[in-house]
């Protein structure tokens, strides 16, 4: 036997911890997932409950002791999840390494600076794990065509934003001819702010037209608000009918990563090289 094929007992941990953590469709890795999301759950909601001040002043200890297990568990995780990577520096810079990093660091930073305390309800965005965890392989494949769709369209769409800011610019001025300062126009820029909350069907009831003119143009806006909402989700909507229709998909999905947004004559997936079954 090779010296190199030797496995030393580091390599033999860093195998197992590999397929407990990135193990998908292993009872083990499948074990430690869903009580990665329990906990992910239980700090979130921690944290929102230590916002509560009547009951922050009873179970203060309490919440602090249990964010900081939480934390030295996401911090071993973490530390865990660079040992067994084959790419340690990919993992770390990734979005989730990134995202994994961030739910930490608030707590240790706590130290120096009390409030950054409150940043670990950053944490809700681990539940983006859901996906992995619960092994939806079907929305593995829809999520890449909505990304393709959304890429497809951002031109359209920013030049479709440009054209509201400058809607709202010139009616936010006309506002300001229109109305009085008494009724809360006392600036253009303030009257733009009043278009854009109204054209996009917020209206806050901060600033209101008192003219009759004031309210023919209001109303106006307003109608004209609920077009423009539906124009950026018909861009997108199409782009992504158009994405179906031309390219054709296979009906099943890589049983190694889930992706399946492969074409019929792909023999192998493109994102990890396994084999397709045909």
């Amino acid at each position: 036997m090779k010296k190199k094929d030797l496995k030393t007992p580091y390599d033999i941990f860093r195998q197992k911890v590999n397929i407990i953590i990135h193990g998908v469709n292993t009872p083990a890795g499948r074990l430690f997932d869903i009580i990665l999301l329990l906990v992910i759950l239980l700090s979130v909601f921690l944290v929102m409950l230590e916002s509560v001040e009547s009951l922050d002043t009873v179970y203060h200890n309490l919440f602090i002791v249990s964010e900081w297990i939480i934390t030295i568990f996401f911090s071993i995780e973490y530390i865990l999840r660079i040992i067994s990577s084959r790419k340690p520096l990919k993992y770390i810079f990734s979005f989730y390494g990134i995202i994994d990093l961030i739910s930490i660091l608030p707590m240790y930073l706590s130290f120096f600076i009390p409030s950054t305390k409150i940043l670990t309800v950053v944490r809700a965005l681990r539940l983006l794990r859901l996906f992995r965890i619960l092994n939806l392989v079907q929305f593995s494949g829809q999520a890449s065509q909505l990304k393709l769709a959304i890429n497809a369209s951002k031109t359209k769409i920013i030049v479709f934003i440009y054209f509201v800011f400058i809607i709202s610019i010139l009616l936010g001025a006309v506002m300001y001819v229109v109305e009085s300062p008494e009724s809360g126009f006392t600036s253009i820029p303030t009257s733009i702010y009043w278009c854009i909350v109204t054209l996009t069907t917020v209206g806050y009831g901060d600033i209101a037209p008192i003219t009759p003119l004031g309210k023919i143009i209001a109303t106006f806006i307003m109608i004209l608000g609920y077009g423009i909402i539906a124009v950026p989700t018909g861009i997108v909507t199409a782009e992504l009918a158009s994405g179906r229709k031309n390219k054709n998909l296979l009906p099943g999905a890589c049983k190694k990563c889930g992706t399946n947004d492969h074409r019929n004559t792909a023999e192998f997936c493109y994102k990890c090289g396994t084999t397709l079954d045909n």
